[in-house]
């Protein structure tokens, strides 16, 4: 998609196609609201200024809009709008040994009994073994802590999600 054929979109497909870089209602909405962009780099700057006026609401709602890492089920399943996209961000967990697997399930249901949330992390890069060291690293973390550490990780995911959008 253009950034043109972007900002002529009717609003309903606007909003659609930015809640799948990001599945805050608020963030897509305010993002929608915006247009037209006369560049990436002001779309981008506009992400950013207004994912840091959104509250933990709007960050809890856009977790949810993600599969748990290595969880191949539920991407298939709950997530394929954003199918592609999420398994390309996780692909390196689908060469992990089972091993690996394992301890990243075990790890997000610790994760999630914990927090409340399923553990974010932008996956882009990562390998499955670096996954898993980052998410045993931050179980120890306070709530509020993890909050703002995986609302961070949603922020970097949304900026790649927008240049796949842009591609």
């Amino acid at each position: 998609m253009t950034l043109q054929s972007f900002n002529e979109l009717p609003e309903k497909e606007a909003i659609d196609s930015l809640f799948a870089c990001c599945g805050s209602t608020n963030w897509a909405g305010r993002m929608e609201g915006c247009r037209p962009f006369t560049t990436l780099d002001d779309l981008k700057t506009t992400a950013d200024r207004i994912w840091g006026e959104t509250t933990e609401t709007d960050w809890l709602e856009a977790f949810t809009h993600h599969p748990k890492i290595g969880d191949t089920e539920s991407l298939k399943k709950k997530f394929a709008a954003t199918a592609a996209w999420a398994s390309n961000e996780q692909s390196a967990v689908q060469s992990a040994g089972m091993e690996v697997l394992e301890k990243l399930a075990q790890g997000n249901r610790d994760y999630e009994l914990k927090f409340g949330f399923i553990f974010i992390v932008c996956a882009t890069g990562k390998t499955a073994t670096e996954m898993l060291a980052l998410l045993e690293a931050r179980l120890p973390n306070e709530k509020e802590e993890e909050l703002r550490i995986a609302a961070g990780e949603q922020h970097k995911i949304t900026h790649i999600r927008i240049d796949k959008l842009f591609a």
